[in-house]
């Protein structure tokens, strides 16, 4: 087991990166304030591992309260969150009963915001299952829900007091939800670390092949490169708006696909090589350089052309995203592979041409 560090002062928690730790209830007792949890997962996620983490809690004289929810993107809403205020409503949890989010980062969002907001704020325990959540959503503390007109527009940052990344859990991953999170993995070589960039072109086959070293290897480093920046910048004032590269673009996807047609990661995939040629035809970076970007992409068997939504649909989706600053769209380009930078001068022609390029690629 590895363990990693947010320091955020008082509010400073661990991540905890190894095998099987599910069955390490350990881990977990010193941030239980009381012996009652109750385990926020999914239909999908619950015939898989409730069973092992509720029996290593409750052996230790956890009184656990199972809450299990559909699947999927299109219930990261308030119907959904309102489904997990009922179970704790009716078994009268308390201000010191802990939540623990065990799914992906569907899972993760809406339990966080359920902790952020349930008797006004009770703790919650991170216990991501895919490898997105486990190198991106599940550390930081972003929590919400979506609105039809826009993807997590309604939420809170409300950290946890654990983040426990089971990386046995990834066996029963599916291949495109694996490749999924390997989107959200390359990002952080290209906002910040062009050595991990480059490791990453090395060692895509390994990561592929679910190879448990180079995966432990490729969460280690990128919740390290997550820990910093939240470290430096909590409530994405300056700095942490870098992660998200390719966010603006592939939250448009998103919701213009209906949420849930297409991955978080395959959306944030597409919405990287829409990010890279904007800042090519911007003459940030060369062409060899957006063609570097997009070959990983691809060699991760993730989409690499955006679907064609149209100009003006694009526009619109864009317009609300949470970026946006004095009704100015900005964007996360790249200067170079492994240098991102926050701009709002970037002429509407060019986003045009680089979102008109979609329909002739398509």
């Amino acid at each position: 087991m590895q363990t990693l560090t947010v320091d955020l002062n008082e509010r400073s928690y661990p991540i905890h990166i190894g095998e099987n730790l599910l069955s390490r209830p350990e881990l977990m007792l010193p941030h239980l304030p009381r012996k009652q949890a109750a385990i926020v997962t999914n239909t999908t996620v619950a015939p898989l591992y409730l069973d092992t983490l509720s029996k290593a809690l409750a052996k230790e004289g956890v009184d656990v309260v199972p809450v299990i929810l559909p699947d999927g993107e299109a219930y990261k809403n308030s119907a959904t969150l309102n489904l997990i205020y009922d179970a704790l409503l009716t078994r009268r949890c308390e201000r010191k009963t802990t939540l623990i989010a065990l799914g992906g980062g569907v899972i993760g969002d809406l339990t966080g915001f359920a902790a952020a907001t349930y008797l006004r704020g009770v703790p919650f325990i991170q216990v991501p299952t895919t490898l997105l959540a486990q190198v991106d959503s599940s550390v930081g503390g972003k929590t919400g829900i979506n609105h039809p007109l826009g993807k997590n527009m309604i939420g809170a940052f409300y950290q946890p007091k654990l983040v426990l990344a089971d990386t046995t859990t990834l066996n029963t991953l599916p291949e495109r939800e694996l490749s999924a999170g390997l989107a959200e993995i390359i990002k952080y070589g290209l906002i910040r670390d062009l050595p991990f960039f480059e490791w990453l072109e090395q060692n895509m086959d390994k990561l592929l092949a679910r190879d448990l070293q180079a995966l432990a290897y490729a969460i280690k480093r990128s919740c390290e490169n997550k820990a910093e920046v939240v470290a430096a910048d909590e409530r994405e004032g300056g700095v942490r708006a870098l992660l998200n590269l390719g966010h603006t673009f592939g939250h448009a996807i998103e919701a213009g696909m209906g949420y849930g047609n297409w991955l978080h990661g395959e959306a944030v995939a597409a919405g990287t090589v829409l990010a890279a040629d904007l800042s090519c035809r911007l003459g940030w970076i060369g062409a060899a350089e957006a063609n570097r970007i997009r070959a990983l992409f691809e060699r991760a068997r993730l989409p690499v052309e955006a679907p064609d939504l149209g100009t003006e649909t694009y526009l619109e989706h864009m317009a609300v995203d949470k970026k946006v600053e004095s009704g100015r769209m900005r964007f996360v380009l790249l200067k170079a592979i492994g240098t991102a930078v926050v701009s709002a001068d970037v002429p509407e022609q060019t986003l045009r041409e680089t979102l008109n390029a979609i329909s002739r690629n398509g």
